[in-house]
């Protein structure tokens, strides 16, 4: 009966098999929603966060997963608009990716909020002057584009193809791609800078503020070309999670190869406009305000380490290993390279998050730290198991990868052929 849902052409492991992988992430989900619940029930008393650390792991989590997701509308972007055919292989698991992402990051926030029954408060009586109400209504929407954008791709499932209904509403979808592909775009821009403006504009943090270009601070341009270009290096990195772990081709490495590429460039932008904001931060923003920028790296265990680490180690590092077309060739480097400027962008959500807080910034305030409980870290653990179950189903059930049975095979073909050319030789 499960093998009439999977799609054909394809081959999946077995049920027990199948089963057997779920569990484990079942029962971290079973753990994290009773953390999540305690925290319902009882109050955020349950977490380690305060009036001073107001942002904690969850809100250093919702920044770095709406990062690493904003891959699906930026493939979306490149694909729909800008016409880069190539991604076609790897869109449906970039909408996959970001659903996930987003829809994590909302659930986390209904638990951050304390009182996720008012919730909706922040549609009804918005705050028009805060840079978080129009992040809320713009991760909203997107998340709704989402969906909106998954929905082809869960009815291209084997079983549900059979319901001509289905058919004709697929079908209908798919005239609306280029449109949903523009809002999200549109919808994306906004939110990422929105939320790097709101630290920039956090004039009682002189490590986080920034000065304004035009009414946005220089963060809101920095989450922005960030986000863009870790989005393709995290698709890349969960293509080839997912071809190890299924051991199929799923993707040709041409196509990985342009997601590295694409990253690189966006990147070295990226890395460009980092030091830039930096240089001017340490010699002109931070001492205009009344505070050395040496300061804020005397106290452990944050250091200038910490800066080099950001920029050269995750940033300047990889972008040169993904414009090497000698390096981007090889495979383990460009694993590697991915992998290294998702942890640039963690890094410098974690920053921005935790270590803008810890510091002090009066004569008689002192050095804070922050630790978060188990309840926090069950929530966050929850979000990691929710999207690897979405991703598993997903994957066995729906089509990810449009090129996986043409490469499956050519695949065949090698194999049949090994034996022919062995016996010329």
């Amino acid at each position: 009966m499960d093998k009439e849902f999977i799609a054909r052409g394809v081959k999946r492991c077995s049920t027990p098999r199948f089963l057997l992988w779920i569990m484990p992430w079942l029962a971290l989900l079973a753990f994290g929603a009773y953390s999540a619940g305690l925290c319902l029930v009882k109050g955020l008393n349950q977490t380690n966060m305060d009036n001073r650390f107001a942002f904690g792991l969850w809100i250093f989590l919702d920044l770095t997963v709406i990062a690493l997701g904003a891959g699906a509308f930026f493939t979306g972007f490149l694909l729909y608009i800008l016409k880069l055919k190539e991604l076609s292989a790897v869109i449906n698991s970039a909408v996959v990716i970001g659903l996930v992402c987003y829809s994590g990051a909302i659930a986390v926030l209904m638990v951050d909020v304390g009182q996720p029954l008012r919730a909706w408060f922040t549609f009804w009586y918005p705050n028009v002057h805060s840079m978080l109400t129009e992040v809320t209504f713009c991760i909203s929407c997107y998340l709704t584009v989402l969906a909106i954008e998954y929905l082809p791709i869960l009815l291209k499932n084997r079983k549900l193809r059979q319901v001509p209904s289905f058919l004709v509403f697929e079908y209908e979808l798919h005239k609306l791609v280029y449109v949903l592909a523009g809002v999200g775009t549109f919808l994306s821009f906004f939110h990422q800078g929105s939320l790097g403006g709101l630290y920039g504009v956090l004039r009682g943090r002189p490590f986080a503020f920034r000065e304004g270009f035009l009414v946005w601070p220089s963060t809101f341009f920095l989450f922005i070309v960030s986000a863009a270009a870790v989005g393709p290096s995290f698709i890349l990195l969960t293509t080839w999670l997912v071809e190890k772990i299924s051991r199929k081709r799923l993707a040709r490495p041409e196509v990985l190869q342009l997601l590295g590429r694409i990253s690189g460039l966006l990147l070295s932008v990226y890395v460009l406009a980092k030091t830039v904001d930096t240089l001017i931060w340490i010699n002109r923003t931070s001492p205009d305000a009344g505070f050395p920028a040496a300061q804020y790296y005397a106290w452990k265990p944050f250091g200038t380490w910490i800066l080099f680490a950001e920029i050269v180690l995750f940033g300047m590092i990889p972008a040169l290993i993904m414009l090497t077309p000698r390096l981007r060739r090889r495979t383990g480097w460009l694993v590697s390279a991915a992998a290294m400027a998702c942890l640039g962008v963690a890094l410098n959500r974690f920053v921005l998050t935790v270590q803008t807080l810890a510091l002090p910034t009066l004569a008689f305030d002192k050095f804070l730290s922050y630790w978060p409980s188990w309840q926090e870290t069950g929530t966050f653990l929850a979000v990691v198991a929710y999207g690897v179950l979405v991703y598993s189903f997903s994957f066995r059930y729906l089509q990810l990868f449009p090129e996986e049975r043409e490469l499956k095979a050519e695949v065949q073909q090698e194999e049949e052929e090994l034996p022919v050319m062995a016996g010329r030789y």
